[in-house]
């Protein structure tokens, strides 16, 4: 039996009891209204390794709290830009001047790290690491331009020999860091396709990747990508919290002395279709968590 699809985001055991429960929940409200629909759509999309996460959780518990929502694809206002996008942005930038040999500084920054900081990591340019920076620049590309793909290193479409070469050099090329503490092994072309803008590491990452072209494949940070190393979070304390409060609220465990009150004055007055979505979101972050 296949979980249900409002569980994607969890890979979750379609045997575990607690998902069973949620999932009893659920059927008793059924047929869902569409505000609750909303709602658990928003928890259904939640990833937290997204660097605005936080403000999604605070958005849904907002959401629990008032039985409707706003949110989700397609509400931002248009024209609006988050700081993250004129970092990815600058990452294009940057990274096209060095690829064709502009050696004029820009002068800008992509989160903390200036300009020079990303070139000086890729050394010299060669035919491999310029082939290998495109790589980059087309993954951030994917996510700032619409309608542009990302073609997966692996994927291996039919490139000439000397694509194959470069493609082969960069399958090859094994970055040895941590996973969970625990000694690993992630390959360059790996990492480039994990590179996530959306990341909340993504300047880390990127840093990991472009000094990984210029040959460092030891870096003092470990590669965190969408489930692998999220326990590295800087959230991560913070949702210990917020989950202890979550759970208090639709079970009936004695975890309140951990509980955040703010929240549970927000969420207010309990009800079937509350404790539902507050078991569902509760669930999700505990799930991408490990906790």
């Amino acid at each position: 039996m296949n979980p249900r699809p409002c569980w994607r985001n969890c890979c979750v055991d379609p045997g575990d009891p607690e998902i069973s429960r949620i999932d009893a929940m659920e059927d008793a409200l059924t047929p869902l209204p569409a505000e609750l629909r909303a709602i658990r759509r928003l928890i259904t999309s939640l990833e937290m390794c997204h660097h605005k996460a936080e403000r999604w959780v605070s958005l849904i518990i907002e959401a629990i709290a008032e039985g409707r929502t706003s949110k989700g694809p397609g509400t931002r206002p248009k024209g609006s830009r988050h700081p993250a996008e004129v970092d990815w942005q600058n990452c294009v930038r940057v990274l096209s001047d060095w690829c064709a040999g502009v050696t004029a500084p820009a002068e800008v920054k992509v989160g903390d790290t200036w300009e020079l900081q990303l070139k000086s990591a890729l050394g010299e340019p060669t035919d491999l690491r310029k082939w290998q920076v495109r790589r980059v620049i087309d993954k951030v590309r994917s996510f700032t331009e619409p309608g542009s793909r990302y073609a997966e290193i692996v994927e291996n479409p039919n490139h000439s020999a000397q694509d194959e070469k470069f493609r082969d050099a960069t399958l090859s090329a094994l970055i040895r860091d941590k996973v969970d503490g625990q000694p690993a092994e992630i390959s360059l072309a790996a990492a480039i396709g994990h590179l996530e803008p959306c990341h909340w590491n993504f300047v880390g990452n990127l840093m990991i990747v472009l000094n990984a072209i210029g040959g460092d494949l030891s870096p003092s940070h470990p590669y965190a990508a969408c489930g692998r190393n999220i326990k590295l979070s800087p959230l991560r304390p913070r949702m210990k919290k917020v989950v202890n409060t979550l759970r208090s609220f639709w079970t009936d465990t004695s975890e309140t002395a951990t509980a955040d009150d703010a929240i549970l004055d927000r969420l207010g007055t309990k009800t079937p279709e509350k404790q539902w979505l507050v078991a569902s979101l509760d669930k999700t972050i505990r799930h991408q968590f490990g906790l």
